[in-house]
């Protein structure tokens, strides 16, 4: 094993406030093999932020690795920073408005240690939302092992968008970099796709990490970014922007491969594509009507599910379909299989 099991990856941009009550949510009962590596990707809000990290490093037991990058390499290239700074054996990625669960870390390292060749492995988490609600995103019914493949590709692709808690073996993250996703906000997914077919991956059931309603989108504040995203704010193009990335790199894996998870994979996201609808459903329903119908010419409409979730938002709108999703994956324990 390598000394330090693994480093928590921050992304860092705009938030200190935020950034210290995810620092200050680190809890793990191993501080010698664990790491903390912030990438600050040149914010207005640096220098507060480079005080949170300084006053956080002063009290802390833990490790601390602060980069300030000398311009906005975009997220993804954020990302990639991350990766080359780290000296764990897995890096675990953590969005800057998230926090871990208190004793998560504790469960997990153990099972880390047992995979030290594993490319990736899912976790579960949960939202918590302003009315008090909390949503959990559980996907089996206990913790799984998987074999490289390209069913497991297509298995564990759609489940990972979240960010926070996303880990990836770090040599094999770095065997695959490349900058051709730049920009996509998704560069996580495409290691993952690599990196499941080649190497073992698993899923951890017990949550690791949450995300607390609200917040303000920075996308689209860097060179690689302005084209495609709007920062404040989440647009309809800025979502079919978005939409249209996960066809790219779904696409260039299936060409590279050769084979058809890219059609597998799109038929997986429009079975599960509420929440990809309803972001636009506060649009009010003639530019929710335009968003679906773009995203159907773009492919997400292949099961009857995303007609399913389209005309159930257009009548009842997303309070009343996010209430009755939540319950019924209470009732049920974990994501329904479609």
């Amino acid at each position: 094993m390598e000394k330090l099991l693994f480093s928590i990856c921050i992304p860092s941009y705009n938030r200190p406030q935020e950034l210290k009550n995810l620092l200050q949510s680190i809890d793990f009962s191993e501080p010698e093999i664990m790491e903390i590596v912030i990438c600050e990707n040149k914010s207005p809000r640096r220098e507060e932020i480079r005080k949170t990290v300084e006053e956080f490093k002063s009290i802390t037991c833990y490790k601390v690795v602060y980069v300030e990058n000398a311009e906005n390499l975009g997220y993804d290239g954020n990302l990639k920073s991350l990766i080359n700074t780290a000296k764990g054996n897995f890096i675990i990625f953590m969005g800057d408005d998230d926090t871990f669960i208190p004793k998560a870390l504790d469960s997990y390292a153990p099972f880390l240690k047992e995979r030290l060749e594993y490319g990736y492995i899912l976790r579960s988490y949960r939202n918590v939302y302003k009315s008090g609600q909390i949503e959990y995103f559980q996907y089996f019914s206990e913790n799984k092992d998987f074999t490289p493949s390209p069913d497991t590709y297509i298995t564990l692709f759609d489940k990972s968008v979240f960010i926070s808690g996303f880990t990836i073996n770090r040599k094999f993250a770095k065997e695959f970099e490349t900058t051709i996703f730049d920009g996509s906000l998704l560069y996580q997914l495409y290691l993952l796709a690599e990196v499941t077919q080649k190497y073992p991956s698993a899923y951890f059931h017990q949550p690791l990490t949450q995300a607390t309603e609200g917040g303000t989108p920075f996308f689209g504040s860097s060179e690689a970014e302005k084209k495609l995203y709007t920062p404040g704010t989440i647009t309809t193009q800025n979502s079919l922007n978005f939409m249209n990335w996960y066809l790219k790199i779904i696409n260039y894996i299936s060409d590279k491969h050769k084979n058809s998870t890219a059609d597998r994979i799109l038929l997986n996201m429009s079975k599960y594509s509420y929440p990809v609808l309803a972001i636009q459903r506060n649009k009010g329903r003639k530019q929710f009507n335009e968003y679906a119908r773009e995203l159907a010419e773009l492919g997400f409409n292949k099961s009857i599910y995303f007609y399913i979730y389209y005309w159930s938002l257009f009548l009842f709108g997303t309070r009343f379909n996010d209430t009755m999703i939540r319950t019924l994956k209470k009732i049920i324990g974990r994501r329904p299989k479609l």
